[in-house]
């Protein structure tokens, strides 16, 4: 069910190159694409402990929940996207990717996963 809907949003988005389901400790759940040379095993548990460290510091702030985090590389932009109940959807662009149609794609999607998580 996930992979089916991993693979629709990755060809929604023109530039991307891999989707992840990732759960709260970083890990891979299900994924869609991906390439050599990009692990994403290790790009999520990253990611993800950088966005808890980012939330940890907007709770404290008092500004609400981070919903989504983005990092732009000389290769990459990687946007993770915050589901309820701690899972989260990890997408990475190549240079080529339009960021804005992929935040709204995200979007979309977030709708329908969160469907299917409960």
């Amino acid at each position: 069910m996930f992979e089916t809907r991993l693979q629709h949003l990755l060809e929604q988005i023109n530039g991307a190159l891999a989707v992840s389901l990732v759960d709260r400790d970083g890990i891979p759940v299900e994924s869609a694409g991906g390439s050599d040379g990009l692990d994403l095993e290790a790009l999520a548990a990253e990611l993800l402990a950088q966005t808890r460290s980012i939330a940890d510091d907007h709770r404290e702030l008092d500004v609400g929940e981070v919903r989504q985090f983005s990092v732009t590389t000389e290769r990459y932009t990687i946007l993770v996207s915050a589901l309820d109940k701690g899972y989260y959807l990890l997408l990475v662009l190549g240079d080529r990717g339009i960021y804005g149609k992929a935040r709204f794609e995200l979007r979309r999607a977030l709708l329908e996963f969160e469907q299917d998580l409960y």
